[in-house]
């Protein structure tokens, strides 16, 4: 049976980016996934410094709705590069929070689904026929803290 997460306040919204479990990378505090990922987007642009202006949003929403702005300029090498941004962020996150750590391993084997009806890169899309990235990194994560333990 397959676990679908989407919203932060439903079931497993713990899995979801918009969540609110902070996170520290290279001695950096970011509010959220969100946050960082967005973000990193900018990083070597001319719109760099708004970095810090998406790191400080209110909500994680805020963040994004920065980092999707079409008159920003993105980093190049992105399409090749979020996918790294993302595993550094979801991993730090289930490794920085034992509660939802626990949440994530608890998942046993089933397939997480990012039941996202408009992303169909990190999440499954409207129709079902996205990527579901988010999920199956998280899968990943799951193995990598198994994998470590033992």
């Amino acid at each position: 049976m397959a676990i679908y997460f989407y919203k932060a306040d439903q079931p497993y919204g713990c899995f979801s980016n918009f969540s609110p479990h902070p996170i520290t990378i290279n001695r950096i505090p970011w509010q959220t996934v969100e946050h960082y990922y967005q973000a990193h987007k900018l990083l070597g642009t001319p719109d760099q410094p708004l970095m810090e202006v998406i790191r400080q949003a209110e909500t994680p929403e805020q963040a994004a709705s920065i980092g999707r702005d079409r008159a920003r300029t993105i980093r190049v090498d992105w399409n090749t590069a979020k996918q790294e941004v993302m595993w550094t962020a979801v991993l730090t996150k289930f490794l920085t929070h034992p509660d939802i750590q626990r949440v994530l391993l608890e998942t046993g084997e089933e397939s997480l689904i990012e039941n996202s009806p408009k992303d169909y890169y990190w999440g499954c899309g409207k129709d079902g026929s996205g990527q579901n990235q988010l999920g199956k990194m998280l899968m990943r994560v799951r193995s990598y803290i198994r994998q470590q333990a033992t």
